[in-house]
């Protein structure tokens, strides 16, 4: 499938977004869980990676359903630079933009589907709402909490460390998966009933 086939409709159905930060050091950190969500629904729909826009892009099929999968190579707080330029170019509204990101707000394996929405401070959010014009888009959370009474690290360094050992992060990683891909084949109202205050320890 070409990514460079234009026309005057949308190709396909949505864009779904991991975000995280790019290479080995940060890939098992708590910021990451987005993108490597995205990273395993690519693996299991057979999806192969090439690069585009600031990022790696995978154009593959759901059923009768094309999507396409970006994991911005930029750093977080700059998402946007990469998921802007490929939104136009699908000439997809905001509202087939789905955004999968770790969760402050939540608890530890808590995930959710949400559409649109305040940023929480989430820079990747940020910098993407910014470069697109708005917040109206679908999210998945995936709850990481917050640091422990007592921790004096600041959140942003907080984020950027691996999860203490014996959390499942596998499991964080197939939930959150598990959401998105009900939010594209279900909508994003049956995904919030069954997805939204169910949690994983």
């Amino acid at each position: 499938m070409s990514l460079l086939r234009r026309s005057r409709e949308p190709s396909l159905s949505h864009l779904v977004v991991g975000l995280g930060n790019p290479g080995a050091r940060y890939r098992d950190t708590r910021h990451n869980l987005g993108r490597r969500a995205v990273e395993l629904i690519a693996d299991e729909l057979g999806g192969s990676w090439r690069s585009r826009w600031n990022g790696r892009v995978s154009e593959l099929r759901d059923g009768d359903e094309r999507l396409a999968l970006l994991v911005p190579e930029t750093f977080m707080n700059e998402s946007g630079r990469s998921v802007a330029p490929a939104l136009r170019f699908y000439k997809l509204p905001p509202e087939r933009l789905v955004v999968v990101h770790d969760e402050l707000d939540l608890e530890l394996g808590d995930v959710r589907a949400k559409q649109g929405g305040g940023l929480a401070g989430h820079n990747g959010l940020r910098s993407l709402a910014d470069a697109i014009g708005t917040q109206d888009f679908l999210r998945v959370r995936i709850g990481i909490g917050r640091p422990e009474r007592g921790d004096r690290r600041p959140v942003a360094d907080w984020v950027l460390q691996p999860f203490p050992p014996g959390t499942d992060v596998d499991r964080l990683v197939r939930d959150g998966a598990d959401c998105a891909l009900s939010v594209l084949r279900d909508g994003v109202d049956v995904a919030m009933r069954t997805w939204n205050g169910s949690t994983t320890a």
